[in-house]
């Protein structure tokens, strides 16, 4: 479903990603004034692989899980994308395809630039290019530390690093304590363990611990962080 309009929070959103605010006012300005909204229901597919590249994409609430469907069929998630994060302009340079199935992570709001539209804009700011690649390179670090991540950390350190991260992304107070930090990104255990790399049953293991440990608590809504600061001590721990 398309809206013209971006409601305050997911205008907010947009502009306080750290990325867009590095750009100039201008350039700021002209891609917004060219970009259109669309709105989808948790589920529904925004891009599959082998589309053309047709639309530069920033999502603007909810989330977008971005997967793969493996041999067997069955779809395994490589990442989510938060509010405020821009993607597809890989594509948008080389015209390939995609290479990986987009959906709505909850209900979700993306800000959508067609692809001669980013053009233009291209034409018009050299500044874009160099923001470009200075997004390009935060993804390849960000990559890297993954690999080395899954290489020498175990899976508990992994975890808990990956809990930091949420928290960081979509945390909310707890309204029964403030000090508590809800993750509001709806993940059923499957999909976090699809995140690490690793089986449910062994990531059911570690929340476990981890509760009992009193650094976090399991709800049927989804996870409550009591303690971020026993979250940073066992994501840094090598054994």
């Amino acid at each position: 479903m398309d809206d013209p309009i971006l409601t305050i929070e997911e205008r907010e959103a947009i502009n306080g990603g750290r990325w867009f605010t590095s750009l100039s006012p201008s350039l700021r300005h002209d891609i917004l004034r060219c970009a259109f909204v669309k709105r989808y229901k948790d589920g529904d597919l925004i891009a599959a692989r082998g589309d053309p590249p047709e639309q530069w994409i920033a999502c603007a609430k909810g989330a977008v899980r971005v997967s793969s469907t493996a041999v067997s069929g069955k779809q395994v998630t490589l990442t989510y994308v938060e509010p405020g994060i821009w993607f597809g302009d890989v594509a948008m340079f080389d015209g390939d395809r995609r290479t990986h199935d987009a959906y709505a992570h909850g209900d979700t709001t993306i800000l959508c630039v067609a692809r001669a539209d980013f053009q233009k804009i291209l034409a018009s700011h050299v500044e874009l290019y160099e923001a470009l690649m200075r997004l390009q390179a935060r993804r390849i670090r960000t990559l890297f530390g993954l690999v080395e991540d899954l290489n020498t950390l175990p899976l508990r350190a992994r975890l808990a690093k990956q809990l930091v991260h949420l928290v960081r992304s979509y945390g909310v107070p707890n309204l029964a304590d403030g000090s508590q930090m809800r993750i509001g990104l709806q993940l059923a255990q499957e999909e976090l363990a699809q995140l690490l790399g690793a089986s449910r049953q062994r990531v059911n293991q570690e929340l476990k611990t981890m509760e009992r440990e009193g650094a976090i608590r399991i709800e049927p809504a989804g996870l409550v962080v009591l303690d971020r600061d026993a979250l940073a001590r066992i994501s840094q721990a090598d054994d």
